[in-house]
């Protein structure tokens, strides 16, 4: 049987699907604090999840001096005075946001983790209030870039919460535009990279909207897929249909 034009492109796209790194890349350290971790969900877990260990004396662990990169946004949104500079009363309010949310270690040092759960919070109310993703009656899948989240809409009514996610690394960036939902794989794996990703959705080649196993905060980026974490993906699976639109803008920096 002759194999048609459309049947070996998508052959040939599914050898170069992309996938998440296959081992966490270390962040060098900031002076005067530990690298920051997201804790692992209270949910059952699934097949190949990865389940964080505890890691001893977090919760005692003792309140940092220095003041980190998200220092003011993390002052901002617990509403303390925004100077970039860490107080004994500051660094306990950050302990007690990291503690609610499970950021190990919970030090007070506004880290890259807690940047990016102040950043998913404060989208919640509104997520669109900039205009970048477009509105239609259609489904459309918002992808940004510069907050690291995503959320999906129905005109203007926020039919799937903003999530955060994990874009390309600054070697494999990715790609901003207008797509549509392409291919659906519930349970995929990259030959390429040899990895799982559970349900991929696929919307420019091959980057794709899908699951990773474990901690999405552990490494400086995907091989250009939107990655989410392993629940987020399985309800967005629910909610996305082949013919959707993904609309993807902004730029990855220092997340």
């Amino acid at each position: 049987m002759k194999r048609t034009l459309p049947a070996l492109l998508v052959g040939a796209l599914l050898l170069t699907l992309d996938g998440a790194p296959r081992a966490a890349i270390a962040v060098p350290p900031v002076p005067g604090a530990a690298a920051e971790t997201a804790a692992a969900p209270r949910s059952p877990q699934r097949p190949h999840q990865k389940r964080q260990r505890a890691v001893p004396g977090a919760a005692s662990a003792r309140c940092s001096r220095s003041a980190g990169p998200y220092q003011q946004q993390a002052e901002r949104h617990l509403r303390r005075a925004v100077d970039g500079r860490q107080s004994a009363a500051d660094c306990k309010a950050i302990r007690r946001f990291q503690r609610a949310h499970h950021i190990t270690p919970a030090n007070g040092f506004a880290g890259r983790v807690t940047g990016a759960v102040v950043r998913l919070l404060r989208a919640q109310r509104n997520p669109n209030k900039a205009g970048h993703c477009p509105v239609r009656a259609r489904r459309v899948a918002c992808v940004d870039l510069s907050r690291q989240i995503m959320w999906v809409q129905r005109g203007r009514k926020v039919i799937f919460r903003p999530v955060a996610i994990r874009s390309g690394r600054p070697a494999s960036k990715t790609r901003t535009g207008t797509y549509r939902v392409y291919l659906r794989v519930r349970n995929h794996t990259s030959t390429l990279y040899n990895t799982p990703m559970p349900f991929s959705q696929f919307f420019d080649g091959g980057e794709a909207l899908h699951g990773v196993y474990g901690d999405i905060y552990e490494s400086p980026g995907s091989h250009g897929c939107v990655n989410l974490k392993w629940m987020d993906a399985e309800r967005l699976w629910d909610v996305l249909k082949k013919g959707d639109t993904v609309r993807v803008w902004g730029r990855r920096t220092g997340v």
